[in-house]
C-alpha cells in the first residue's frame, strides 16, 4: 500500500504537467481560420458554355446631387416635430416620414460607424461632413488596428482596471475589422528588439498576456527570435547590443479606403451620406429642444455658385467630429466646458528598403520614454508617432523638429550602414487625436484612448475620443444611447440592398433591429479572395501589382475599378495607366472614386481614395495634372474650376524640403 502511495504522487504530477504541457501546445499551435484566407462567399464569374465572360454587377449608390435632394425634403415642415409627432391633424404623414432619426455631424471612422450601424437597425439617417470622409484624424493614424501592448503595461503597474478594459474592447474590435473587411485589413507582425537579456522575460511575459487577453480574437502567437534570426528577419536593425527579440501579431488596415468604405456601406443601407456639407448653425424647437441643422453646400462654392442654407430636420443630432467636437457643443451651448484635450500624432513616410516588407517594428522606450512604431504600409515604411499638447487646426502641419525628433529615434535602432537621411522623406503628416480630456492628467501621454457619450439638456448627443480600433464599438454605444434619448424605433430589415451584388446571399438575415456591424461586411468584401487578382491580371491584362493592389483595396469592385480603366494601347497591360509610374494606383481609381464614392475634389482622390500624396508628396504633385484632367471630364469642370483644384492641391501635398 505504501509502495502505492509513494508512486501516484509522482505519477499525478506527471500526468498533470503532460495535460499542462500539452493544453499549452494545443493553444499554442491550434488550428485557426485565418480572415481574409477563405475563399471569397461570392465567387468570381465564370465563362458560360459559349465562352461569353460577364463581370459582376454590383448596386450602385444614389448620386450626390440625389442625396442632397433628400436631405432638403427633411426640411420642407415648418414647425415644431414634437407638435408632428402628437398627431397635429394639420400634417402631412408623407412629409412627417421625411424627417430622419438622426442626423451625424461628422463623417469620419465613428461618424461613419455610426450611420451604418443605425442604417442596419431600420433608422432613417444622415450624415454630412463638412470636409472629406476621413479628412481629418481619421486618414492620419498610425494604420494600425491594435488593442496596445503599451496600454496593457500601463494597465499592469498603474493597476487600472479602464485602460485594462480599453485593450481587451481593442482586442475584440480588432478580430471584426478583419472579418467584415478583409481585403482592408491584415495581421502585421511587430518586432520588439531587446539589448538587454534581462528584458526577454519581461517582454514575453507582456506578449503573452496580450495573446492570452486576446483569446479567440487573437490569430497568431507571439514568439521569440535569437540575435541571427532576429537579424535575418529584419536585416536593418542596429546589431550592437542586440541579443534577441520577441514579435507578437497586431492589424493593419487602410484607414481612408475603410472610413469611404463605410460611409458607401452605409449609403448603400439606406443612409443620406453628404460629403463636402458645412453644419452652419443648429435649429431648436419652441421647447428649446434640438431638431435639425443647417448645412451648406461648400463644392457650388468651389464651383462658383451661390450656396444658401437650408435646413435638416431630425430627431435627433449626433456630434461626431473628432478633434472639432467642442465646436459644434458650442454651437448648442456657447459657454458649455471644453471635454477634449487635442494631442499631436506626426508621421512620416520612408522608402520601403528601410524595413522588410512583412515585419513591423516597435521601439517600447525611446529617448523621452515614449513608444515609435516603424511599420510597411502600401510599399513603403511608416515612422511615428509623437503625441504632445496641441491647439485644433483645420488642417494641421507637422513642424520641422517633430520630423528631426522621428528621424533621430530611427537612427538608434537601425545599423549604422544605413545612413537615414532628411531627404528621403518622401510625406509627413500630422494628426490631432480627439482624447477626452482628464482634469487630473499632466500630459497627454497619460490619457486612455477611451470614448465619452454625453448628451445635453437640448438633445445634442456627443460622441467623443476614441480610437480607430474602437469605432464600432463607439458606434453602437452611440445608438443605443440615441434610441434610449430621442425614444427612436428600431425595426428588422426585411428586403436589405445587396451589398454583395448577388442573389446567392440573404442580406436581410440577422438584421433583426440590434447592432449587427460586427457581422455586416463591407462594400467589397464578400467576392474579395487572396487568389482575386489574378482573375484581374487573366480577363483585364493588368499588371500584377496593379491588380494585386485593386483588390487589396476595393475587394470585389476592383472588377469595376478594372473596367473603368482605360485601354493603355499597349501589347502589356492592356488596361490600367498609371497616375504614378512609382505606385500601382491606375485612372480607373479616379472614376470610380467620382462615380461611386463621391470624391469632388482632387484631394479627395489623390489623398484619401488613393493614398499617394502620403505615400510621396513629390509624386502626387506630379501626377495631379492627370488626376484634375480625368475628374473634369466626369464632372464637367470649366476652366476656372480646375485651377481651383490645383491651388487648393498644391499647399497640403507640396514636397518636403530636404
Amino acid at each position: 500500500m505504501a509502495f502505492r502511495q509513494r508512486l501516484a504522487r509522482p505519477l499525478l504530477y506527471t500526468t498533470g504537467a503532460v495535460a499542462l504541457g500539452g493544453g499549452a501546445l494545443y493553444y499554442t499551435y491550434r488550428p485557426r481560420t485565418i480572415p481574409g484566407a477563405d475563399s471569397a462567399v461570392v465567387p468570381p464569374p465564370q465563362r458560360d458554355e459559349q465562352g461569353n465572360f460577364y463581370p459582376p454587377r454590383f448596386p450602385k449608390v444614389k448620386s450626390r446631387a440625389e442625396q442632397i435632394a433628400d436631405l432638403k425634403r427633411s426640411g420642407g415642415i415648418q414647425g415644431s416635430i414634437t407638435s408632428l409627432l402628437k398627431g397635429d391633424s394639420t400634417s402631412d404623414q408623407n412629409e412627417i416620414d421625411t424627417i430622419y432619426d438622426l442626423l451625424v455631424i461628422g463623417g469620419g471612422a465613428t461618424g461613419a460607424g455610426i450611420a451604418l450601424d443605425a442604417a442596419t437597425r431600420g433608422l432613417k439617417v444622415a450624415v454630412v461632413e463638412r470636409d472629406d470622409f476621413s479628412a481629418g484624424t481619421s486618414s492620419k493614424s498610425t494604420k494600425l488596428v491594435h488593442g496596445g501592448v503599451r496600454y496593457l503595461e500601463k494597465a499592469f503597474w498603474e493597476l487600472d482596471y479602464n485602460q485594462y478594459a480599453l485593450v481587451k474592447e481593442a482586442l475584440r474590435e480588432r478580430k471584426y475589422f478583419l472579418t467584415t473587411a478583409p481585403h482592408l485589413s491584415s495581421w502585421l507582425p511587430i518586432m520588439l528588439p531587446l539589448d538587454k537579456w534581462w528584458k526577454a522575460p519581461y517582454f514575453w511575459v507582456g506578449t503573452k498576456a496580450y495573446d492570452f487577453l486576446a483569446g479567440s480574437e487573437g490569430i497568431e502567437t507571439s514568439y521569440f527570435l535569437t540575435k541571427s534570426k532576429a537579424i535575418d528577419a529584419f536585416p536593418m536593425l542596429k546589431q550592437e547590443n542586440l541579443v534577441g527579440a520577441l514579435v507578437y501579431y497586431d492589424g493593419a488596415h487602410n484607414d481612408s479606403r475603410m472610413n469611404v468604405s463605410l460611409a458607401m456601406t452605409a449609403a448603400l443601407y439606406g443612409s443620406t451620406v453628404v460629403n463636402h456639407m458645412e453644419v452652419t448653425s443648429l435649429e431648436k424647437d419652441a421647447n428649446g429642444l434640438l431638431c435639425g441643422a443647417y448645412v451648406r453646400d461648400l463644392v457650388d462654392e468651389k464651383n462658383g455658385e451661390k450656396s444658401p442654407d437650408f435646413l435638416v430636420r431630425a430627431h435627433g443630432i449626433v456630434n461626431a467630429t473628432g478633434p472639432f467636437t467642442d465646436a459644434i457643443r458650442k454651437m448648442d451651448e456657447a459657454d458649455v466646458k471644453e471635454i477634449v484635450a487635442p494631442s499631436s500624432g506626426v508621421h512620416i513616410v520612408l522608402p520601403g528598403y528601410y524595413a522588410p516588407k512583412g515585419m513591423g517594428l516597435l521601439d517600447p522606450k525611446t529617448s523621452d520614454g515614449r513608444v515609435i512604431f516603424f511599420l510597411p504600409w502600401q510599399g513603403n515604411v511608416i515612422a511615428g508617432t509623437t503625441d504632445a499638447s496641441t491647439k485644433i487646426s483645420y488642417n494641421p502641419i507637422p513642424e520641422e523638429h517633430e520630423i528631426d525628433w522621428i528621424l533621430s529615434e530611427i537612427r538608434r535602432y537601425l545599423s549604422p550602414d544605413i545612413t537615414v537621411r532628411r531627404g528621403d522623406v518622401l510625406a509627413a503628416w500630422s494628426g490631432i487625436r480627439p482624447l477626452v480630456k482628464d482634469p487630473k492628467a499632466k500630459n497627454t501621454e497619460s490619457l486612455v484612448r477611451n470614448h465619452l457619450i454625453n448628451v445635453s439638456a437640448s438633445g445634442l448627443l456627443t460622441c467623443a475620443g476614441g480610437k480607430w480600433t474602437t469605432y464600432r464599438q463607439m458606434a453602437e454605444e452611440c445608438v443605443d444611447e440615441a434610441i434610449t434619448s430621442f425614444s427612436l424605433k428600431t425595426k428588422p430589415t426585411i428586403k436589405a440592398p445587396s451589398v454583395s451584388g448577388s442573389e446567392l446571399i440573404d442580406e436581410s438575415a440577422g438584421l433583426d433591429g440590434s447592432c449587427r456591424t460586427h457581422e455586416v461586411k463591407l462594400v467589397g468584401a464578400h467576392g474579395f479572395s487572396k487568389t482575386l487578382f489574378i482573375n484581374l491580371v487573366q480577363h483585364f491584362g493588368l499588371e500584377t501589382d496593379v491588380a494585386k493592389h485593386l483588390t487589396e483595396n476595393y475587394g470585389d469592385r476592383s472588377w469595376t475599378v478594372a473596367a473603368l480603366c482605360g485601354p493603355t494601347e499597349q501589347r502589356f497591360p492592356v488596361r490600367g495607366a498609371r497616375i504614378s509610374a512609382l505606385y500601382p494606383f491606375v485612372d480607373g481609381e479616379v472614376r470610380y472614386a467620382v462615380r461611386h464614392e463621391y470624391a469632388q475634389t482632387a484631394v479627395d482622390v489623390i489623398a484619401r481614395r488613393t493614398r499617394l500624396s502620403f505615400l510621396n508628396a513629390q509624386a502626387a504633385l506630379e501626377a495631379l495634372p492627370k488626376v484634375i484632367d480625368i475628374m473634369a471630364t466626369e464632372l464637367s469642370w470649366d476652366s476656372k474650376r480646375k485651377e481651383v483644384e490645383w491651388k487648393d492641391c498644391k499647399p497640403p501635398i507640396a514636397p518636403l524640403t530636404a
